[in-house]
């Protein structure tokens, strides 16, 4: 199993959830977040008054994976967040060790 984090601009959110949900990614968790990365900040004007935004708002898509669906979810990502413009974001993979499934009781694979 792994877990998948993307961190990916918020008007994309309802894409990138249609996409993950036609190819059977059954559960998704999203976090309103702030950051940068090469995007840098930018200045901005308010009432006349210069001042600089460090952090730009995005949001973190986080879900549990079957190791057979990775590969189709990153694409699947990537496709359906993709602007072509800096800042559309990053997908991160990491190795899930277990997963328990509260109600049930079912672990693994079994539990997503």
């Amino acid at each position: 199993m792994k877990w998948i984090t993307a961190v990916i601009k918020p008007f994309k959110l309802d894409d990138v959830r249609t996409a993950l949900m036609e190819i059977g990614v059954q559960g998704l968790t999203v976090t309103e977040v702030k950051g940068f990365g090469r995007q840098k900040g930018h200045t901005e004007v308010y009432r006349g008054a210069e001042y600089v935004v460090d952090f730009r708002p995005k949001l973190k898509l986080e879900a549990a994976i079957a190791d057979d669906q990775v590969d189709k979810v990153i694409q699947t990502i990537q496709k359906a967040a993709h602007t072509g413009k800096i800042g559309d974001g990053k997908v991160f993979v990491f190795d899930l060790e277990k997963c328990l499934r509260i109600r049930t009781g079912e672990t693994g694979t079994e539990a997503l």
